[in-house]
């Protein structure tokens, strides 16, 4: 049995040398070739820091903070006697009540080489006497309210740096009043009126250069516009057509004529101003401005100029005679005084004696002789509650 198996596994042993007789490996010549790899994808590095709107805004605040600079304030002021009637009777004396607010801004924008200086200040008073007037009945007394102080100015400064203290742009300045203005306590009527909103208006407008001064202990600003404009406003027809001084109202504001509302003058400006704090607590503060413009370019233009002012009153005396006939009162014929430069020059000192209580002092100058010939004055002093407020 162990025979037959070896027998027949004897012929598959022999079938098998015979097939693999008949598969042969050849030799292979394998080219070895460099494969450079090219990733089209490009790689940028990629932070892990992520988006912080908190510090996104206390970037911005800080951006804001630099860029602008900021001032405000305002002060309340007040005073109030009283008597009662037995004490009049034997010592005298009057019943008054007065009350003075001031409001004030000061904003300066930078960014670069432009610069845009924003100013706004606005002052109104009033005050209540007792005036005695005389009435068919006899004489009456009343308390009667009248405004002693009223006036708001903005300004706006909007200028490019050439140098470290030397620029050039332009000045925009607008001035009036909010209330109605009368001759006086006892004449508030309206033919008495003198002045309301825009009733007189002034605009100012300057283009030149500017130089600041880089010392802080003499922060002086001067400006100096050879070109400029300057332009009155009435635009209440009552208030032209009202006579005080003997005058009436389009006159008093140097206009041409009853009919005009404004009044434009070409010419050359000049303005300084000075602002400085004393002490290390600011106690001692001194402020001051003048503005003077003077309008040569319309007086080489104006017509029926009088140098004397004499001879212009006597001038202008027979020129009003003549309002009720038809020869010699047209407007042409008026005659003008040749065009002299106007001064304002105003002054605020500021006391503080504590955080919230201070003492300030106001003198104004004026001198306008298209209005008046004499130069016009202004003093106050008050002492009241005052709060300023400054980012820088």
């Amino acid at each position: 049995m162990k025979y037959r198996s070896l027998f027949l596994l004897l012929p598959a042993l022999l079938a098998a040398s015979v097939a693999s007789a008949q598969f042969s490996v050849d030799e292979v010549d394998v080219r070895q070739d460099e494969v450079a790899f090219h990733d089209p994808v490009r790689s940028i590095p990629v932070e892990v820091e992520y988006f912080n709107r908190a510090r996104y805004r206390a970037e911005r605040a800080a951006i804001r903070k630099e860029r602008n600079k900021l001032e405000f304030g305002g002060g309340l002021q007040g005073a109030l006697t009283s008597h009662n009637d037995s004490w009049i009777k034997v010592s005298g004396g009057d019943n008054s009540i007065a009350l003075m607010a001031s409001l004030f801004l000061n904003h300066t924008f930078t960014k670069n080489l432009f610069s845009v200086e924003t100013k706004f200040i606005a002052k109104f008073g009033y005050n209540r006497m007792k005036v005695e007037t005389k009435t068919d009945d006899g004489t009456s007394s009343e308390g009667v309210w009248f405004k002693n102080q009223d006036e708001f100015d903005i300004s706006v400064a909007p200028s490019f740096k050439m140098s470290k203290n030397w620029s050039y742009g332009a000045i925009f300045k607008f001035r009036s009043q909010f209330a109605n203005g009368y001759i006086s306590r006892t004449q508030q009527g309206e033919i008495e009126r003198k002045s309301a909103f825009m009733a007189p208006g002034y605009l100012d407008i300057s283009l030149g250069i500017t130089y600041k001064c880089p010392k802080e202990k003499f922060p002086i600003v001067v400006n100096i516009s050879p070109i400029a404009l300057s332009a009155v406003f009435v635009e209440s027809g009552r208030i032209r057509e009202n006579i005080w001084d003997k005058k009436p109202g389009w006159q008093t504001y140097g206009l041409a004529g009853p009919d005009k509302t404004s009044k434009y003058e070409g010419g050359s400006s000049v303005q300084v101003d000075f602002d400085r704090t004393f002490g290390k607590k600011g106690i001692f503060r001194y402020r001051t401005s003048i503005f003077s413009f003077y309008g040569w370019i319309t007086d080489i233009g104006q017509r029926n100029k009088i140098s004397s002012y004499g001879d212009y009153l006597r001038a202008l005396e027979a020129w009003n005679d003549k309002e009720n006939t038809s020869v010699g009162h047209e407007l042409t014929d008026k005659p003008n005084l040749p065009i002299h430069p106007t001064v304002r020059w105003t002054n605020t000192v500021d006391i503080k004696a504590t955080k919230y209580l201070s003492t300030t002092l106001n003198f104004e100058l004026y001198y306008n002789r298209a209005q008046n010939v004499d130069v016009q004055t202004k003093t106050l002093l008050s002492v009241g509650l005052t709060y300023t407020f400054k980012n820088k």
